[in-house]
């Protein structure tokens, strides 16, 4: 709710109109369904040393989308990393495991965020339907 709270306030603030909150909405729903496709796609590739890529290309996917789509791959991307290592960090302790995994992660989120080409991250071998 606050979330919604904090959206509508800036759009008065910035005086944008209904329509472009529309079509931001639109964005970002779109930007989060390619987020959830390159997850189900690594997730069904099962192959070594590919997240990377599927990280990237998720969030080059949504960033085509426009603002919306950058907006929605930032909020997943960072959830996505933040919540295993905070569940991790409740039941073992500060035990930073990951914690390198993750950073490798947010740069390659960033890379495809940026348009920069997600095939950089590509490992020898995966398949052409990825």
């Amino acid at each position: 709710m606050k979330l919604f709270t904090g959206l509508v306030f800036c759009s008065l603030v910035l005086g944008v109109s209904s329509q472009d909150w529309l079509e931001f909405l639109g964005q970002a729903y779109d930007g989060a369904k390619d987020m959830w496709r390159a997850y189900s796609d690594m997730r069904e590739a099962n192959y070594k040393n590919s997240d990377k890529y599927f990280h990237a290309r998720g969030n080059y996917d949504a960033a085509q989308r426009g603002p919306g789509g950058v907006w929605a791959a930032e909020v997943i991307s960072d959830f996505r990393e933040a919540y295993p290592r905070l569940t991790d960090r409740l039941k073992h302790g500060d035990s930073g495991h990951g914690l390198e995994d993750s950073l490798a992660d947010q740069e390659a989120n960033r890379w495809g965020r940026s348009g920069k080409d997600p095939n950089y991250y590509r490992p020898p071998g995966l398949p052409d339907k990825y």
